[in-house]
């Protein structure tokens, strides 16, 4: 017996007036449909089918997944139609389970406790829900004992029946077997003339099974996203719901509601992150960091006791320890700082390695450059490191002084101990220990006076 899961995905959601597929549509910059995929493999399932539709192929091109398959629903005839697209993927043994692509927080826990309730004598499982306002959705009709008899849509259900509080979230498990015996046998006399997949429930209970049903713990795991509006409020209580679990770690957050994280968030202890920050990809904090507010910082590891100074974007780079990085700062991929490394405002760094002690501390650029340990670069110091064709390394050694309005044309080396002086334009490599500096001859001009301007 395998596992298969079966994501609905073909819809236009034209709801969300956009070119973009609905699932396709970011949460916390993924797509919807990335997230049910990913939760669908935490599972160890065999495979994961996603019944695609409208923009197929970009859907195809934007997620991906082990033992991910695609299968096509041309027409749109509903969700029980949309789940015979899938049937040449499982077997009679199989245990499918039902997911749907723009529902896309369901926990890996609630999707366990539903597969549990499968066995022979219960081959179908339901994840419900209890509303305070149930509108819209599916009523779960019971009797008497409270064994489920049915699901009746909004549009069929009767007056009576609208007043049902708990309700279809349309994610189930099925046995193989019966599962499509009883999708053969589903009819679109309905209100909507669709074949619905929740018609097999009152098949499964007509042929003498009961139902077995199961809740999330929160109701964020089952909301579904038809439009701009429900898509940024799940966005926000889907970031809350980050915000907290890094305050369960202990990290301090100055506003839990203005925090960001569009990937995992990593944090040793006694973290400190400020308003309006944005974490992007993999972020890894040491102990006693500092994040000031409204940093951004995508694929960044960041040492113990570091502080990122406001209004920094830090990307693809690696930060030692007790260093102090902005505010203003611009480190692009491939920076590596070493411990005590110091990087200050309005200072852009590219794929350089800056060493232990080392100080940037004001309006430079940084690109291409290998830095040795205690050097200090004056205001202003630009690598020109790009010729217009080739990129060229800077290397600078141990304990360097470069003065202020430097330019370093690349490929140079300055040996360690060197002193360049400000306003200098090194174009060869200056020796180590000695003073190098190219300046034009300051000249005053006696007697010049200012142009004036001629009356008309």
């Amino acid at each position: 017996m395998a596992l298969k899961v079966v994501i609905l995905a073909a819809g236009k959601g034209t709801r969300m007036r956009s070119k973009l597929p609905k699932v396709l549509q970011p949460l916390a910059q993924k797509p919807l449909l990335q997230h049910v995929i990913d939760t669908a493999q935490q599972l160890h399932c065999d495979e994961v089918i996603a019944v695609i539709g409208h923009g197929a192929e970009s859907v195809k091109l934007h997620v991906t997944g082990d033992n991910l398959v695609f299968t096509l629903q041309e027409q749109q005839l509903g969700t029980g139609h949309a789940v015979v697209m899938a049937n040449d993927f499982y077997s009679d043994n199989d245990t499918v389970l039902i997911l749907y692509g723009d529902v896309p927080l369901t926990a890996k826990k609630t999707l366990e406790d539903l597969l549990s309730l499968v066995d022979e004598k219960h081959p179908l499982a339901l994840l419900t829900i209890t509303l305070d306002d149930s509108s819209g959705y599916g009523r779960i009709v019971r009797d008497q004992h409270r064994s489920v008899q049915a699901i009746v849509e909004q549009k069929d259900a009767t007056l009576d029946q609208l007043l049902i509080k708990e309700v279809n979230t349309g994610i189930m498990a099925v046995k193989g077997a019966l599962l499509r015996s009883w999708l053969a046998a589903l009819k679109n006399s309905n209100a909507q003339g669709e074949y619905y997949l929740t018609d097999i429930i009152a098949m499964a209970v007509k042929d003498g099974y009961s139902v077995p049903t199961t809740q999330p713990v929160h109701e964020m795991e089952v909301l579904g996203v038809n439009d701009k509006l429900q898509l940024q409020s799940l966005e926000r209580k889907y970031q809350r719901t980050l915000a907290n679990a890094l305050m369960d770690q202990g990290a301090t957050l100055i506003d839990a509601n203005r925090l960001d994280i569009r990937g995992d968030v990593t944090i040793g202890q006694d973290v400190l992150i400020d308003a309006d920050v944005i974490f992007e990809g993999r972020v890894v904090l040491g102990e006693n960091v500092e994040i000031g507010a409204h940093c951004i910082l995508k694929n960044v590891t960041i040492a113990d006791n570091t502080i990122i100074h406001p209004f920094s974007h830090v990307e693809g780079s690696v930060i030692g320890n007790d260093c102090i990085v902005g505010p203003y700062a611009r480190l692009r991929p491939g920076t590596e700082l070493a411990e005590r490394a110091r990087v200050g405002n309005f200072v852009e760094t590219k794929k350089s390695k800056i060493g232990s002690g080392s100080k940037i501390s004001h309006l430079s650029y940084i690109g291409d450059t290998i830095m040795g340990a205690g050097v200090n670069i004056g205001a202003g110091t630009i690598t020109c490191n790009y010729d217009g064709v080739n990129k060229h390394r800077t290397v600078i050694g141990d304990n360097v002084f470069i003065g202020s309005d430097s330019q370093l044309v690349a490929p140079v080396i300055i040996g360690a101990g060197a002193t360049i002086g400000a306003g200098s334009t090194i174009t060869k490599d200056a020796d180590a220990n000695e003073l190098t500096l190219s300046r034009s001859k300051q000249l005053t001009l006696k007697g010049w006076s200012k142009p004036v301007k001629k009356p008309k």
